[in-house]
């Protein structure tokens, strides 16, 4: 792979977790909707997970992105 895709590919794995977390957030919100809060919580907890991972995918892209720029 060529070192110009490495900040590309690491930009899309990090997008696909944001997005991966929002539909966590929006599953979560539509328990809350129905009034089922246990799932609800359940989904929040799980939307936080995946927001942590989608963060540290973030941070990877954006390092990798300034080795890229050097």
């Amino acid at each position: 792979m060529p070192a110009t895709s490495m900040p590309a590919t690491s930009h899309t794995k990090a997008a696909e977790a944001h997005e991966s977390a929002a539909k966590m957030h929006r599953t979560a919100a539509e328990c809350h909707q129905k009034g089922d809060n246990k799932a609800a919580l359940g989904c929040s907890e799980k939307a936080m997970k995946l927001s942590e991972t989608a963060h540290d995918c973030c941070k990877d892209a954006h390092t990798k992105s300034k080795t890229a720029a050097h």
